[in-house]
């Protein structure tokens, strides 16, 4: 049956009992387009974008957390290496921050429980900064069997031109050291600092060990001004924690210098000299020059400094200015001077507790320069003077590079002399015991 829907009959003209209405007729939808082929590659697009998004969201939680769980991991493995007397937090924040190291002992492993270590070592794997590095602690006293201030011409203590290959050497091998001379933190009370490394230091107020020194060293190139700071801290701490480990009374520590700027490396004229190389510009005002160096790499000079150095070196002109000079024999040395052997000096001043742990290198064991002695030469390629400064212990040596030493033999004492005299007038030193002639022969 059909029903009229406006006339409430059917079709047939039978109407509806009262009360009812008919059934309404269902609204027809309107017919939509069919969906362009464009909106659904823009649907599809929507849709894996979102995929892309939540995977890249789970993905970049999943980095974090094993980032911080390897960093937790390397922090542990820091702080058992090297005998919790270091901030392993803050090792893993040299060079921009590392998320996974290694570390080891100085015997490779961790040192015993309770047991105070002298070295530990930490190695960065290359991490997502795309950087490598190592870091190195070190920790001395007077008392070790391995002296705290070694001298000597040893190719580990050669400023130029031991790194890398022959080839890659530079042409002018003496323009720049391979690193900065030691350089006062502050006065110099605290210790001093290189472009690599920090050393702090500290006196102890009785019995063994009679000083404590800690090194933080930094296993990589352009140690930024930043690093340097994290080395002070890092040395600064460890000292306080390894005196209170080694029963070490010492006075309160000073604190940090704000900047540590990175040292320069670039040798100069005689001429510039103004601190702890002023020395030698009047030596070669008082003296002919002859064969002597005609560059040098100095520092400033802390009053309390308990290290002082001063670098001398030939450049290529004045090795060439010194070829005709030479016998037939010498003259060979000459080409080795501007490549593999150039020719250098140092003058280096230990002062207090740690001049008591001196010596020169030698291939069989160290050499010692003992305050109260004097000494040298006899192929060790370097000579020591003492003195007593404020009461306190010092001792001074030159250090002449090898094959140079013959060649400048017969100014070596002048210059030694002149050193020495200076540097213990500027510091009050006195009873002043320097090397006996023969042994400059």
């Amino acid at each position: 049956m059909r029903w009229d829907g406006q006339s409430g009959q059917d079709r047939a003209g039978t109407r509806l009992p009262d009360g009812m209405t008919p059934p309404r007729r269902p609204r027809r939808l309107p017919r939509l387009p069919p969906a362009s082929p464009g909106r659904h590659r823009l649907n599809k697009l929507f849709y894996v974008a979102a995929v892309l998004g939540i995977g890249t969201s789970l993905w970049a939680y999943w980095l974090t957390y094993t980032d911080l769980r390897d960093r937790a991991a390397s922090e542990e493995r820091i702080a058992e290496a090297c005998g919790g007397v270091i901030d392993a937090e803050a090792v893993m924040e040299l060079r921009g921050g590392f998320g996974r190291a290694v570390a080891w002992g100085e015997d490779g492993g961790a040192p015993r429980p309770g047991a105070t270590p002298r070295e530990c070592r930490v190695g960065w794997d290359r991490g997502r900064n795309g950087h490598q590095g190592s870091f190195s602690l070190l920790i001395r006293t007077p008392e070790d069997p391995m002296p705290m201030h070694l001298v000597g011409d040893s190719v580990r203590l050669e400023p130029f031109g031991h790194r890398g290959t022959l080839a890659s050497r530079p042409a002018d091998v003496t323009r720049r050291a391979d690193h900065a001379e030691p350089r006062p933190l502050g006065d110099g009370a605290l210790g001093h600092y290189t472009d690599d490394a920090v050393t702090v230091r500290a006196d102890c107020a009785a019995g063994k060990p009679s000083a404590l020194q800690v090194t933080a060293k930094a296993g990589y190139d352009d140690v930024s001004d930043a690093d340097r700071e994290i080395l002070a801290g890092l040395a600064r701490d460890s000292l306080t924690r390894a005196a209170a480990r080694l029963d070490c009374r010492m006075p309160r520590l000073p604190e940090v210098p704000d900047e540590l700027r990175g040292p320069g490396r670039r040798l100069s004229a005689p001429e510039t000299a103004r601190a702890s190389c002023a020395w030698y510009a009047r030596h070669l005002g008082d003296t002919r020059r002859g064969r002597l160096p005609d560059r040098l790499l100095e520092t400033p000079t802390g009053a309390e400094s308990t290290t002082e150095t001063c670098l001398l070196a030939v450049s290529p002109r004045g090795v060439r200015a010194t070829t005709p000079h030479l016998s037939d024999s010498q003259r060979r040395l000459t080409d080795s001077a501007l490549t593999h052997s150039p020719w250098w000096m140092r003058t280096a001043s230990f002062f207090g507790t740690e001049a008591r742990s001196v010596a020169v290198h030698d291939y069989d064991e160290p050499h010692p320069a003992r305050p109260g002695t004097a000494g040298g030469g006899e192929g060790l390629g370097a000579w020591w003077a003492s003195s007593v400064c404020d009461g306190r212990p010092a001792v001074h040596t030159l250090t002449v590079s090898y094959t140079y030493d013959n060649l400048t033999r017969d100014r070596l004492r002048a210059l030694f002399r002149a050193y020495v005299d200076d540097i213990t007038a500027r510091r009050g030193c006195t009873d002043v015991t320097f090397p006996a002639p023969a042994a400059f022969r």
